[in-house]
């Protein structure tokens, strides 16, 4: 069925979503109903499956919606429940002034190292190593309380002081880091609650 002759006809707001590399349906033939329907959109997507919603339902839909209220919500962060422990080494600046650059390179690299390896006894994840302090999170806070207690008296050992903060909350994965926490905790340096 022709249906080229009755497209002027078409009166209602019209989107047109069509895959730029769907060899059975060409381009051409989504770019020709947006040019002879009265208003119509084109949205060109990448892809060559026919089916918006097998692939990448999210994508369509995002365009439908914006397409109906004229706003893009965008992607949703995503969130999950954990508690994040934040350390970092008391008075790190003036340690590392009085050991120089290699010394205190050294007694970094053991304090990563011992972190990691007691934030993995607890079950906790290292996110990342802040420098003079870590940030890790774990599934709750009973674990992440001992975690920081036992971080405390391990790195005591070999002379450094340590403070850890902890929050418990919901938080933005992003990628292999987290976020999103940060008006309920700015940190164990910055005044807010802490533990020593």
């Amino acid at each position: 069925m022709d249906a080229r002759p009755i497209l002027p006809l078409i009166q209602a707001p019209t989107l047109v979503l069509h895959r730029r590399d769907f060899q059975f349906i060409p381009i051409a033939n989504g770019r020709y109903l947006a040019e002879h329907i009265h208003g119509a959109r084109l949205v060109e997507l990448a892809g060559t499956e026919q089916s918006l919603f097998w692939e990448d339902p999210e994508l369509a839909l995002d365009h439908v919606e914006r397409f109906l209220t004229g706003v893009r919500r965008g992607t949703q962060p995503t969130r999950m429940l954990a508690t994040v422990l934040f350390t970092d080494i008391v008075g790190s600046t003036r340690r590392a002034g009085e050991l120089g650059d290699r010394r205190w390179r050294e007694l970094l690299n053991i304090h990563d190292e011992l972190t990691g390896r007691v934030v993995e006894e607890f079950g906790g994840r290292l996110v990342k190593t802040t420098g003079d302090g870590v940030l890790a999170t774990f599934d709750g806070p009973g674990r992440a309380i001992h975690c920081a207690v036992a971080l405390r008296e391990e790195l005591a050992g070999i002379g450094i002081q340590l403070r850890a903060g902890l929050h418990t909350g919901e938080v933005e994965l992003r990628g292999d880091d987290v976020g999103g926490f940060g008006g309920a905790y700015r940190g164990p340096g910055d005044g807010d609650r802490r533990t020593r």
